[in-house]
């Protein structure tokens, strides 16, 4: 017998520890590891880092192997990793209808449970009793799932236990918008149980997406029935998200040691080494101490401070935890390996001695790692006096076995019994590796030969989607509709994917499908959902967007094919020639340069072989699925908003299934026309009649003027529909609508016994002069009636309201007019397929959102990502009735998301989006540029097309001046409305001042509840002077309204505060305190901290004087950099502002002002022309607000000559 080498002694050593420390815990019925001897429950997490030790020991005894004994080992330890695994698959697969259920609520009731009973694998606690909602557990089980798979371990063994992963894949898939609690299971670190969006479970599912992508679950002996499937666009969200967060762990936390296993061992999830390194040096800077790392800044679990008899924390016993947080030598491990990878020779050795130091001994010679080390009850306040003087004491579970584990894998690692690439078989660790330039493939196709053949008459060369046969073309619904067949599974009821959206990496790949090649045209192309897709100008830039979204974000092998189809709303003059925004496009793609991106424009057929192909093998012919099973089901799926319709199944024999699905699915949303023209005659002018002015029903005042529309009897009050003829009006105060009597502006037929008589209704659909009047009489049929009243128009049968309103949207939308296409949908409550990933992606950016107008409560606060269908609705109960600004907002939050990821600076110091207030502003921007009432402007951006809006929201962002003119409309329009453009203001002669922001143009616009007249109303007579300054008069006004409606703040604001808070008891605003206590519970940098000064501040109702108070604060944190110990009880900031304004009043009367330039504002009782002053110079807002607090505050300041300065 060969005598055992130093290596195999080496390695017994290690085989010793893992099975006295961690595999003496294992259950031998389940394979799950119990928390102790003590504590029977398992945890999903702490079982997978555990068993990593046993994982990496047995493929250290595999290639170490001096005898067979060893080999026999190496099998023996890989089948516990096995087993180990496959108890937490049975676990969670007992908990199936729970995955169900969450992919489409996204709920904290509905998900996975964190912990399990480590003998039966049955739950412990309740759906409600513990915070189980842990994305990045049941990401991490995914990770390694894939990974020990790819290092060849066989752990599923039948394809039902493939559909159920597939299952888990769409169970996480979604962590970009799911507030989870967390990697410590607190969610908000007061542990009231506030779940929060963490970076560290965002980052694990991008990982756990990325590695089980296209990996076959049963390894090299499987086929196509057992790989996984997982969408690049859920990948990618889930890194942008992740990129916007990071080095912030969360809104309550600043930043957290957690995110070690994100940027490192063993997700890798960050590409960009800058951003990896500026985390990993926080963490160093802010949390390591002497004995290891702390969770996080102000952590009280186990310190002895904490009350152990209660669970969750008192806000302002936060401060109490500051600088004897427990330090987790777990973290050291994570630095130890991340050294390894990185090849940091020096970091592995100073953290392997670090951890000598701190591990602790038995006699019997094992080495345990401990959970923790804490400040002993006696010496926690020399610890608070000097933070890391005092030796600490472990205390906790010993050995913490998740760190005994990292710590055995990372000995392993460190002498060389394994090479880094052995625990990453996937290679995560390449991941900030170089990437290459993108070039985008562009295919232009024409939808038919009449478009093909006036492209050509251009000059531009395309195919037709018939010449490019046997290549097939489809729009993103189809692709969307084939991958809810993915992981369904009758046995486990499982439903497959959820009906979301396809981004533009899933629809730039091609796609084999029953050996048939699909190309699928982008989302944004297609005009049955949402109505950007009608204005061609707004096509034009989101494909910009989307080209340049591929080049940065594209990670597959091949490059992108983008296809572009243009169809027939992109012509012009009817039906001549092609739109010129998109001829320009086209020969703009031509140059090889398209908003930034490289692109390349060629025919499908060429591009064939330099794409990334996907074969969807699920749906062959020979899976047992079966496309029609559940066509009614499928024909209603949010997506077919047109499902209507009798499919047309005469073909069923001839035709192959697939395509008879494709033809199922298209025929459910083609259109029929049913409605009657409009009545239009030649002599009869396009503007409504007198009686008609206020035509547009834009909003139904009936709930807000406290009239319900009775449900019994069907006749509808005419004083509901006066008032809801009532035109919006945004911009004067809301409380003061004159009610004219408007008994002349509707005829609606009665019948007999004095009720609305709805067949009569259906007739006069034939005799109306506008659109608009046939969307009238559908709006008060659909609240009558509902969308699925059968009409009988004309005799025929099944025209459905809804119908009918499909088909009015259609025309409204070949006619460009906007504010109807606006209010249909609003009627058919359409919404935004991307409206829950535009909210996720402003709130990751740290923006909190507002919908509705303010004050509170009917404006709603959106502080964490909601599901879809919840949004919607809250949104529209926040718009109160009116239909059309509840679109609108859904609109705004998509641009807002579009500027939050392509130009982000635009959001500096800005938390909360208040997005009824920025309606607002735009609507007086309209009013006070074009000269016209608030009605009128109202009217006017409603009617704006999509692209006009999202350029007049980047104005009002950004500062910009920006013109607006009247265009004159083509006669031949049905629409009342003036159009208009937005045009950038050219910087001819506009000092820098002004051009950073400050409009020339002279009207002001009126503000809710305050005076129209303003001391640009009135001018003082016969003073020649007046004209020279007249021009800029107005213009801090506008800046400061601008600033106080969208929120921004100075630089560097909120740490500000909380600095002078500290000096002072509270600060007091319009009546609400601020109070000291606050900065006990939240650090300066936090999120939280924000947030709750925010919303003391959004008490303010008007944004000019908002802003003021902002001013006086920001001069009082100058303060707090004097050498002074307090400032005083409570501050009045109001008060400082309104002595400030005295003292300006003071200095005009000495100079012999009189008159109007002394008017104050009634609502506040500023001076309009205070309002209006620089905040800089001598005679500026700063000037005075300083005098005013060195009065207020005179007791407290040092007696020195210095304070006036």
């Amino acid at each position: 017998m060969r005598s055992r080498s130093n290596s195999g002694v080496r390695l017994d050593g290690y085989a010793r520890l893992v099975q006295r420390t961690i595999l003496c815990h294992q259950n031998p019925v389940t394979g799950l590891l119990s928390a102790g001897t003590d504590h029977k429950d398992a945890w999903v997490r702490d079982n997978i880092y555990s068993i990593l030790a046993v994982w990496g020991l047995g493929m250290a005894y595999r290639k170490n192997a001096d005898r067979d004994e060893d080999k026999a080992k190496a099998y023996e330890l890989e089948q516990n990793v096995v087993k180990l695994m496959r108890g937490l698959l049975q676990c969670m697969m007992r908990q199936v209808d729970k995955v169900e259920k969450f992919k489409r609520t996204q709920s904290t009731k509905d998900c996975l449970h964190a912990k399990y009973n480590s003998a039966t694998c049955a739950t412990v606690v309740g759906d409600d009793q513990w915070g189980h909602l842990q994305v990045d557990a049941t990401s991490l089980y995914l990770l390694f799932l894939a990974q020990m798979t790819a290092s060849g371990l066989r752990i599923i063994f039948t394809l039902d236990e493939v559909t159920f992963i597939q299952n888990l894949v769409f169970y996480i898939e979604a962590a970009y918008k799911v507030a989870d609690y967390g990697i410590w299971e607190r969610g908000d670190k007061t542990n009231q149980g506030i779940p929060e969006l963490n970076a560290s479970s965002v980052g694990m599912a991008k990982a756990a997406l990325e590695a089980i992508d296209e990996l076959d679950l049963f390894g090299a002996h499987g086929g196509h029935k057992s790989v996984i499937h997982v969408l690049p666009d859920e990948v990618e969200h889930c890194q942008s998200i992740l990129y916007s967060m990071l080095p912030r762990a969360s809104t309550s936390k600043e930043i957290d040691a957690g995110l070690l296993s994100i940027i490192s061992y063993p997700a890798f999830a960050v590409e960009d080494v800058n951003l990896v390194n500026v985390t990993k040096s926080e963490i160093i800077s802010k949390l390591q101490g002497r004995y290891g790392c702390c969770r996080f800044l102000r952590d009280g679990y186990k310190t002895p401070r904490e009350d152990p008899s209660r669970l969750h924390y008192d806000p302002a016993e936060l401060k109490l935890f500051e600088n004897i947080e427990c330090e987790w030598p777990v973290f050291w491990t994570y630095f130890l390996i991340d050294g390894i990878f990185n090849e940091d020779k020096i970091q592995v050795q100073e953290y392997r001695e670090a951890l000598e130091g701190i591990l602790i001994r038995e006699k019997n010679g094992l080495v345990l790692m401990p959970e923790l080390y804490a400040v002993p009850s006696e010496k926690v306040d020399e610890e608070y006096e000097n933070p890391h003087s005092v030796d600490r004491v472990p205390v906790g579970k010993l050995p913490h076995l998740w760190g005994q584990s990292l710590y055995v894998l990372s000995c392993l690692l460190a002498e060389g019994f394994l090479a880094a690439g052995e625990i990453d078989p996937l290679n995560r660790r390449f991941s900030t590796g170089f990437k290459p330039d993108v070039v985008v493939q562009v295919t232009v196709l024409a939808e038919s030969n009449q478009i093909k053949n006036l492209l050509q008459d251009r000059g531009i060369n395309v195919q037709s989607i018939a010449d490019i046969h046997p290549l097939r073309v489809q729009p993103a619904r189809i692709l969307s509709n084939l991958y809810t067949m993915l992981g369904r599974n009758k046995n486990m009821k499982l439903s497959g994917r959820p009906h979301r959206h396809i981004g533009v990496l899933g629809t730039s790949k091609l796609y084999v499908i029953r050996n048939q090649i699909f190309a699928f045209t982008p989302q944004f192309t297609d005009q049955h959902h949402f109505y950007l897709a009608l204005d061609n100008q707004m096509i034009v830039e989101m494909l910009k967007t989307e080209l340049a979204y591929l080049t940065s974000c594209w990670r597959m092998t091949g490059r992108p094919t983008l296809t572009f189809p243009i169809t027939h709303t992109m012509l012009v003059d009817d039906g001549t020639d092609i739109h010129p925004a998109v001829l320009a496009t086209i020969r703009k793609l031509e140059d090889g340069y398209f908003g930034g991106a490289r692109v390349k424009i060629g025919n499908l057929s060429e591009f064939l072989t330099t794409s990334f192909h996907t074969y969807l093998s699920f749906l062959d012919p020979d899976c047992d699925l079966k496309l029609f099973d559940d066509r009614n089901e499928d024909c209603n799926s949010p997506d077919s908003e047109y499902g209507d319709y009798p499919a047309d199944f005469c073909e069923k024999d001839s035709q192959d299934e697939l395509d008879q699905y494709i033809n199922d699915v298209l025929q459910s949303t083609a259109l029929k026309s049913y409605l009657p023209p409009t009545s239009k005659t030649t002599s009869q002018p396009p503007v409504f009649s007198a009686n008609h002015s206020t035509e547009e029903i834009l909003s139904i005042m009936a709930k807000t003027k406290g009239l319900e529309v009775p449900a019994v009897s069907m006749s509808l009050p005419t004083k509901v529909l006066n008032t809801h003829r009532k035109s919006l009006n945004l911009v004067d105060n809301p409380h003061f609508f004159e009610t004219k009597d408007r008994e002349n502006a509707l005829h609606l037929p009665k019948d007999a016994h004095g009720d609305l008589d709805c067949r009569k209704l259906v007739d006069q659909l034939k005799e109306c002069p506008t659109l608009h009047d046939q969307a009238d009489i559908l709006y008060i049929l659909h609240i009558l009636k509902g969308a699925d009243w059968d009409t009988e128009l004309d005799g025929q049968c099944g025209v459905t309201v809804h119908c009918l309103l499909n088909e009015l949207y259609r025309k409204a939308g070949l006619n460009q007019e906007w504010g109807l296409i606006r209010y249909i949908s609003g009627i058919l409550k359409k919404r935004v397929e991307v409206l829950a990933e535009a909210c996720t992606d402003l709130l990751s950016h740290h923006k909190q959102l507002t919908v509705g107008l303010p004050p509170e409560p009917r404006e709603k606060i959106i502080t964490t990502p909601l599901p879809p269908e919840e949004l919607t609705d809250l949104i529209y109960e926040a718009s109160g009735q009116d239909i059309s600004i509840a679109v609108l907002t859904q609109e705004i939050i998509m641009y807002l998301a579009m500027y939050v990821r392509s130009q982000p600076s635009l959001f500096v110091e800005m938390l909360r989006l208040r997005i009824g207030l920025i309606i607002q502003v735009m609507a007086t921007e309209l009013a006070r540029s074009l000269k016209c009432s608030g009605e009128e402007a109202s009217e006017s951006l409603m009617n704006l097309s999509p692209f006009d809006m999202k350029s007049l929201l980047h104005h009002i962002l950004s500062g910009k001046e920006f013109g607006v003119e009247r265009s004159l409309r083509p006669v031949d329009s049905s629409s009342s409305s003036p159009a208009i453009s937005i045009h950038e203001m050219g910087h001819s002669g506009a000092t820098k001042t002004e051009r950073s922001g400050i409009t020339k143009l002279k009207s002001e616009m009126k503000q809710r509840g305050s005076t129209p007249s303003s001391p640009t109303s009135t001018s003082p007579t016969g003073s020649s002077g007046d004209m020279s300054w007249g021009d800029r008069k107005g213009q801090w006004l506008r800046r400061r309204r601008l600033d106080g409606a969208i929120n921004r703040v100075p630089v560097g604001f909120y740490e500000k505060v909380w600095k002078i808070l500290q000096k002072c008891h509270g600060l007091s605003i319009d009546g609400y305190v601020l109070p000291s206590s606050t900065t006990r519970e939240m650090t300066p940098c936090e999120i939280k901290f924000a947030v709750h000064v925010e919303s003391v501040l959004n008490h303010v109702p008007q944004p000019e004087y908002r802003q003021l108070l902002v001013e006086a604060i920001l001069v009082l944190t100058f303060l707090s950099d004097i050498e002074v110990n307090s400032i005083g009880g409570i501050i009045h900031v109001d008060r400082i502002v309104h002595m400030a304004n005295d003292l300006f009043l003071q200095e005009l009367k000495s100079f012999g002002a009189t008159g109007s330039i002394l008017e104050k504002d009634i609502a506040t009782g500023i001076c309009h022309f205070f309002y209006d002053s620089a905040p800089s110079g001598a005679y500026g807002t700063m000037t005075y607000l300083t005098k005013a607090i060195i009065i207020y505050l005179h007791d407290f300041l040092p007696s020195t000559g210095c304070a006036m300065q």
